[in-house]
């Protein structure tokens, strides 16, 4: 049931109507709890800040007034929040009413799919069973009543990002994190980047299909978000809007078709098909949002359709700390480095602590430019070169590179330097996806 359908390329949907629309939404689906016990709202952490889930969890949380309820950020594979980072995305919830999902221990396991299944929808890309797993709040009994919070955005690793993906990935368990991620990264990232049925999604579908019956019933608010361009004004027409972001849709209700309608509208709001290839990228990581490449690799994800061979990326990553959120998963990665798809998976065939970290083989296979191309990580200070050359990547002076590519004057989109320099700035690779227009068909 669709319980709230507001969206459109055109839309710019303010905080009031924002939260008008969402808490009716809200109330009118609190009729399906099961139970008396607990809601738990499953938001994204920091790395989705413009998603708005952040400004929808403090309205959520109003609107249950007296009902108990808990909140678990979908963390998935990523860092704790910390207090302050809580502070800052919702600063209307209750910080005592903050969960942490342990993706290693803290999961239970609903069921497997047979690896015969998987290995025809991946097209025989891979072949093993695959464990339906989420966090052990989400069980029924648990809670009365589960409320997804999310962006719809193009994903490298599904397509197009959440649904129910939000449950088996963000509060999921290691080894389906694992399998699904090395799925997408065999089958192929540019088949699927920008598209709303891949092979990943089947997966996450057919489990919440087979096994969601042991789960309480589910709510999906879920919200697409696009780039404002320069010529936007606010609504008096008088001065621009002080967010460089805008809220094209919100969808609500308890099954796929919600997620359908999001994930249609997102492929209008957060693709940019270009005409011609770029030769010269240059991206910015804003600092409190990118601290590892792990998340920072969006750079190489979301432009790798649009970079012609030969060209050059470069990343401006000025909060940049380290290559992994688990401790784990960086010293793979300062290990093997990013290198080719064929590369990588020759590795993993030999490697047992590779092979036994499918997630961060896939994540390695994705961050590399498949030798199309030069990525040149700029990092501040809490990155050396000697640790990011080893890594797979050219470096970059980051001062050297701030001062010849100002950010407070560049535009999304094509710019050009006094010199004569054509190239193409992305100021948050989270919000799209950029691709040539031949390339994209073709994947």
């Amino acid at each position: 049931m669709i319980y709230l359908d507001r969206g459109g390329k055109g839309i710019d949907i303010s905080d009031d109507e924002l939260e008008s629309l969402f808490s009716d939404a809200l109330q009118r689906a609190l009729r399906i709890r099961k139970g008396s016990g607990p809601v738990l709202i499953l938001p994204p952490d920091l790395t989705r800040f413009h998603s708005r889930a952040g400004f929808l969890t403090d309205v959520a949380c109003r609107v249950l007034g007296g009902i108990d309820f808990a909140i678990m950020p979908a963390l998935g594979t990523h860092m704790v929040m910390t207090g302050a980072e809580i502070r800052r995305m919702f600063p209307g919830s209750p910080p005592e009413k903050f969960f942490v999902h342990d993706w290693r221990n803290d999961v239970a396991e609903l069921g497997r799919l047979e690896a015969d299944w998987v290995e025809k929808v991946s097209e025989g890309a891979v072949r093993y069973d695959w464990p339906v797993q989420v966090n052990k709040r989400l069980l029924n009994g648990g809670c009365s009543l589960i409320v997804s919070i999310g962006q719809v955005v193009p994903h490298e690793v599904i397509g197009m990002a959440n649904y129910a993906k939000n449950l088996f990935v963000g509060c999921g368990g290691k080894e389906a994190i694992d399998k699904s991620h090395f799925l997408g990264a065999a089958y192929g990232m540019e088949r699927m980047m920008g598209r709303v049925n891949t092979p990943v999604r089947a997966l996450f579908d057919e489990g919440l299909r087979r096994f969601g019956d042991k789960l309480p019933p589910v709510i999906w608010a879920l919200t697409v978000v696009g780039v404002r361009g320069g010529e936007e004004t606010a609504a008096d027409g008088k001065a621009a809007p002080s967010s460089p972001t805008a809220v094209r849709g919100i969808f609500c209700g308890d099954d796929r078709e919600c997620f359908e309608k999001a994930a249609n509208l997102a492929r209008e709001v957060n693709v940019d098909i270009l005409d011609e290839p770029i030769k010269k990228a240059v991206v910015y990581l804003e600092p409190e949002e990118f601290r590892t490449t792990w998340l920072g690799n969006k750079a190489i994800y979301r432009t790798r359709m649009a970079m012609a061979d030969g060209g050059e990326l470069l990343i401006l990553a000025p909060g940049l700390e380290r290559f992994g959120e688990d401790m784990g998963v960086d010293s793979l990665i300062r290990k093997y480095g990013y290198r080719p798809s064929k590369v990588i998976r020759e590795i993993a065939g030999k490697e047992k602590d590779l092979a036994e970290n499918l997630s961060a083989a896939s994540h390695l296979i994705h961050g590399s430019s498949e030798g199309r191309f030069t990525i040149r990580y700029c990092p501040g200070p809490g990155l050396s070169r000697a640790e990011v050359e080893p890594a797979g990547f050219e470096w970059g002076s980051l001062d050297q590179a701030m001062s010849r590519y100002d950010i407070k004057k560049l535009r999304l989109g094509w710019n050009t330097h006094a010199d004569g320099e054509r190239f193409f700035y992305v100021p948050n690779p989270a919000l799209g996806l950029w691709a040539e227009r031949k390339r994209f068909l073709d994947g």
